[in-house]
């Protein structure tokens, strides 16, 4: 072959497919949207809607009011719960303060809670895997707190006691990485042999989906570039399974501004890829940026087919401005 300079390799880029919004996220935002709609602003909302800055500040545009917590909500106003889900204290504040709720919870969310209400009833202790402060954590450990004990990664099992190991369930959170899930899975059943599975795993289709793709991507990337929020759990696995797989280096950005030029010494293929509550303009936005600079060859790495859709929520085809003002117009709150 003898010692000719090699050509420097072609610049390229390898687009996950699924990326982006999952059924729950585009369900949360549209019924954030349809509620302006129909009741005109403001409709407050109890935390993000979903973990992305962009999308926040473009429903705050259009009159959305976040708010951290539900007493900051106007007695008779319209109150809507994000895509991670509340806990039923929650539900009763609201109720408390004569406030009309949309409950715009993720349905695989909604999934866990009714498991951790079945399993509590039948009186297991549960296991929870997942981050702690996440709210959708906060929400699913409020359904049953009394039989709820949080496990934060396979480091955390051994702190785990449980009152019978023969009535011991896990669940999780719907947004982590699948591989760490099972590791600590495997850790909580070397040490209670008797524990159950939920009868369906936990971790949404999004989160796997976009996990799987970057797999395929990250051991042929030299640097995979995560379009996403810091705050937004399922982006941040997506920068931890890329270099797990494999990719030199991975970053999480919400724009495409927020790119290093210095991440590109020396990379001839970049993987992309968004979180689940990540608007396709934002990728966009990252395409273009490194098109300028030589990456326009763009290659899409396919690992599954998504359909799945989710209806809005019901609360969007009633009238609730009038329920808001009858209730706040009852005196005995009924």
């Amino acid at each position: 072959m003898g010692h000719m300079t090699a050509t420097p390799p072609a610049r390229r880029v390898l687009l996950a497919a699924p990326r982006g919004y999952c059924a729950g996220v585009d369900r949360a935002v549209i019924a954030v949207e349809k509620a302006l709609e129909q009741y005109g602003s403001p409709i407050y909302v109890r935390h993000e809607i979903v973990h992305n800055k962009y999308v926040v500040q473009t429903l705050e545009k259009k009159g959305a009011i976040f708010v951290d917590e539900t007493a900051e909500v106007p007695e008779g106003s319209i109150v809507m719960f994000s895509a991670h889900g509340v806990a039923p204290t929650v539900h009763e504040e609201a109720a408390q303060r004569k406030l009309a709720t949309i409950d715009a919870t993720c349905p695989l969310v909604t999934k866990v809670h009714k498991e951790a209400v079945r399993f509590a009833q039948e009186d297991y202790d549960i296991l929870l895997i997942g981050h702690e402060g996440h709210e959708e954590v906060i929400g699913t450990s409020g359904e049953a707190p009394d039989h709820i004990t949080l496990v934060d990664g396979p480091e955390d099992v051994a702190n785990v006691e449980v009152r019978n190991p023969d009535k011991v369930v896990w669940l999780s959170q719907t947004t982590l990485s699948v591989d760490e899930t099972m590791e600590t899975v495997g850790a909580l059943k070397t040490k209670f042999p008797g524990l159950i599975s939920p009868p369906s795993d936990d971790i949404c289709y999004a989160t796997q989906n976009r996990q799987i793709a970057v797999k395929q991507m990250g051991a042929e990337a030299d640097l995979v570039i995560v379009v996403g929020s810091k705050n937004s759990s399922n982006s941040v696995r997506l920068v931890e399974v890329a270099l797990g797989a494999g990719a030199r280096d991975a970053h999480l950005v919400d724009f495409a501004d927020e790119i290093e030029e210095a991440w590109l010494d020396g990379v001839s293929t970049v993987g992309v890829t968004s979180g689940a509550s990540v608007p396709e303009v934002l990728v966009e936005g990252v395409l273009e940026w490194l098109s300028k600079r030589g990456f326009e060859d763009v290659e899409i790495v396919k690992a599954a087919e998504e359909s799945i859709t989710f209806s809005l929520p019901k609360e969007l085809r009633r009238d609730l401005r009038a329920e808001a003002a009858a209730m706040s117009a009852d005196p005995s709150g009924q």
